[in-house]
């Protein structure tokens, strides 16, 4: 175990980026610290942290600081080596990193564009969302997890579909994970809220619904006044 005020997590208790770090920590069994911030009225220690991108998680051990969600993720698995994230073998780590790129790159900014768009831009939006969690559901078929028998690397990655998405697809009236046309992910997606660290923290789904909506509001609000 790790003294708490050793470690240390700047997030935002409704981002993905944020839980994802936590679950990692969780599962290695790390003690650590939390510092909520505010997005809308960013702390001087936030800003002082990430001067660069501004934003949250923030990682901080013994002084050092890391940014990135899955930048921290790696740092985490290569300083604690108990219950390992990535894969041992070259070639699989270089695939768990791929595929989290994809859903980075690819999956999240285009459902984040769906949810807080209308018409064309939106109809595009899911097309490519809906084309890379496509590309997703061809690696989880015949496996528990991404990791293999247990959640690794690549599920904290892309763990936020199985709880985010389905409330973007609410708040935002529309279907990219369509439980029907992607069997592999909905069961992955079932086992992984189901594992007692994960869902011992998830946000309430009820909170994450009225918080999304009021995200989406001001972004489409913004837009009209443009």
């Amino acid at each position: 175990m790790t003294n708490p005020k050793e470690v240390e997590l700047l997030g935002l208790w409704v981002s993905p980026f944020v839980r994802r770090v936590e679950w990692a920590l969780k599962l290695k069994g790390i003690a650590y610290g939390t510092i909520e911030e505010d997005i809308l009225n960013k702390s001087a220690l936030l800003l002082r942290l990430n001067p660069v991108h501004q934003k949250v998680p923030v990682f901080v051990h013994g002084g050092r600081v890391v940014s990135e969600s899955l930048l921290i993720l790696e740092y985490i698995d290569e300083t604690w080596k108990q219950s390992p994230l990535l894969p041992r073998d070259p070639y699989d780590r270089a695939m768990a990193r791929f595929w989290a790129s994809v859903a980075e790159g690819k999956l999240e900014p285009n459902a984040w564009v769906a949810l807080c768009s209308e018409g064309e831009e939106k109809e595009r939006a899911i097309e490519l969302a809906t084309e890379a969690l496509g590309h997703i559901e061809g690696v989880i078929k015949g496996k528990a997890f991404f990791g293999g028998e247990g959640i690794g690397y690549l599920d904290l990655a892309i763990g936020w579909v199985s709880h985010w998405l389905p409330v973007w697809d609410k708040v935002g009236s529309m279907k990219i994970f369509d439980q029907a046309k992607f069997p592999a992910m909905a069961a992955w997606a079932s086992r992984f809220v189901e594992h007692p660290m994960i869902k011992e923290n998830l946000p309430p789904r009820d909170k994450m619904v009225v918080y999304f909506c009021g995200k989406r509001s001001r972004i489409m609000a913004s837009k009209s006044h443009a």
